[in-house]
């Protein structure tokens, strides 16, 4: 059946030929099935009332992940499993032991957001055996609640891991072999379903949809669709043709080879982080900042290059690194600096035809220093008003013989600060070099304002990064903290 979306929702085989190219799988379950414990918060990701989980295979293997219903399209669900709350309890009311620690907790009270937590502690509780108190928390990033103050929450989890159940009707651990058999029988060639309001295209293969963007090139690819999502949700923008990308597997591998990391297009924040935090450690601590555990379980490292936001975190960070990206056609492979793709705002160095297949990361070399802070309003789960990226290669006397600098939220592009970096090199490592190469951010910023921060405020903040990363690379903590009180 090469014009059905197939999936199983719960215990259900779901088969769909009229789908609209942007019809979202929350107004999916509450509109049509009426599954109405998945609820409508915010409609862009951030508060996790829509949790569900979403189990696909991964080499083979069946991970489920918790995702946000409200930006996750029914295009990209094709040879998955959707899971919602009403699956977790046993068909004789018995509830789940997430459930159920939330009730002995009180780890509800007006309950609208409960669903969504339940879910989001389900997902841990069937990945993480005893989760720390920092797991916990990072689980729960992506959900917001009004009255409990997350404790009673936490509790729930803390409890719900230390009383595991050795014995359980856990509807997803009992069924995970005929599952992973029936999402197999639904794999298919080539999709194309049309409707009265546009398209939706789902490739076989990378080779597919090099052919399908060849004939398609104003297409919109949608790997995690957690910012194209928004433009449905909140822009009300009509998409017509989508193709989806998130289930090829050419797209998903990540290598860590003897000089630096591939990372496939598809590759999410989640998929990413072991390997980063393994190999680039101050990489992986911007990645836990990134949305929540919802959006970093669909979001791709790959889509936040493609589509060129000046506010992207990830692509200081990587331009800082030197990282290669590869474009692939019809016509084959393009590699570039990654700093060259973005060329002005909405602007990138990408062909018609051409589509984001991989970028290359360079290891920092033996004795390299680098860092990345993000500025929010918020620590967790809010978009950067400021975000900067810092390598530095010093030689034996310590004078600079390579720095690298990228901000995020300081033009219409994520951009290097070629001036600053002019006035370091060559230079001593000293307190005297950063001061007088601050006035040189003038040169290459002119930060606008908007309702993150002022021009004024990112344009100092900007030059703060600096100072502060020159305090923190010569060891000086007593500087440190009375430059952070006074910034």
């Amino acid at each position: 059946m090469n014009d059905s979306i197939r999936f199983i929702l719960n215990g259900e085989d779901v088969s769909l030929r009229n789908v609209r190219p942007t019809e979202t799988l929350l107004d999916f379950l509450r509109l049509k099935r009426r599954l109405t414990g998945t609820k409508e918060g915010c409609a862009e990701g951030d508060c996790g009332a829509c949790t569900v989980l979403v189990g696909r295979l991964i080499d083979g293997k069946l991970f489920y992940e918790s995702v946000n219903a409200c930006i996750r399209f029914i295009g990209s669900l094709h040879a998955t499993h959707v899971v919602t709350v009403e699956h977790l309890a046993a068909k004789d009311g018995t509830l789940h032991p997430v459930q159920q620690a939330m009730v002995d907790c009180h780890g509800s009270q007006c309950g609208f957001c409960t669903p969504g937590f339940v879910m989001s502690l389900y997902g841990l509780w069937l990945s993480n055996d005893k989760p720390d108190r920092a797991e916990i928390e990072k689980a729960l990033q992506g959900n917001l609640c009004r009255c409990t103050g997350y404790e009673p929450i936490v509790k729930a989890a803390e409890q719900v891991s230390l009383h595991r159940p050795s014995t359980l009707f856990d509807p997803l651990e009992k069924t995970r072999a005929e599952i992973i058999a029936r999402l197999w029988a639904m794999q298919a060639e080539t999709l194309t379903i049309a409707s009265d309001e546009g398209r939706l295209i789902v490739p076989r293969s990378v080779e597919a949809l090099a052919k399908v963007i060849a004939a398609e090139p104003t297409a919109t690819i949608v790997a995690g669709s957690t910012d194209v999502g928004l433009w449905v949700t909140k822009q009300m923008r009509h998409l017509n043709p989508v193709v989806f990308i998130n289930h090829l597997s050419e797209l998903q591998s990540i290598v860590a080879g003897e000089y630096g990391i591939s990372i496939g297009a598809g590759v999410t924040y989640t998929r990413a982080f072991e390997t980063i935090a393994r190999k680039i450690p101050a990489f992986s601590r911007l990645i836990t900042r990134i949305g929540g555990e919802q959006v970093r379980n669909m979001g791709t490292i790959g889509g936040n290059i493609a589509n060129g936001s000046p506010i992207g975190d990830s692509p200081p960070p990587l331009i800082a690194l030197g990282a290669q990206l590869t474009l692939r056609s019809t016509e084959g492979a393009r590699t570039l600096p990654l700093e060259d793709y973005f060329i002005a705002y909405g602007k990138q160095d990408r062909k018609p035809g051409e589509f984001v297949e991989s970028v290359f990361v360079p290891y920092p070399v033996p004795g390299a220093k680098f860092a990345v802070y993000k500025i929010s309003k918020r620590r967790d789960e809010d978009i950067t008003a400021v975000l900067g990226a810092f390598y530095l290669v010093l030689d034996e006397a310590e004078r600079v013989t390579d720095i690298r600098i990228a901000y995020g939220g300081m033009a219409a592009i994520p951009k290097r600060a070629r001036s600053v970096e002019a006035e370091l090199i060559g230079k001593p490592w000293s307190e005297a070099t950063i001061e007088a190469a601050r006035p040189a951010f003038d040169t290459d910023f002119q930060p606008l304002t908007d309702w993150r921060a002022t021009a004024e405020y990112r344009q100092l903040t900007a030059k703060n990064l600096l100072t502060r990363f020159y305090l923190e690379t010569v060891g000086a903590p007593a500087e440190l903290k009375r430059f952070e009180e006074v910034a």
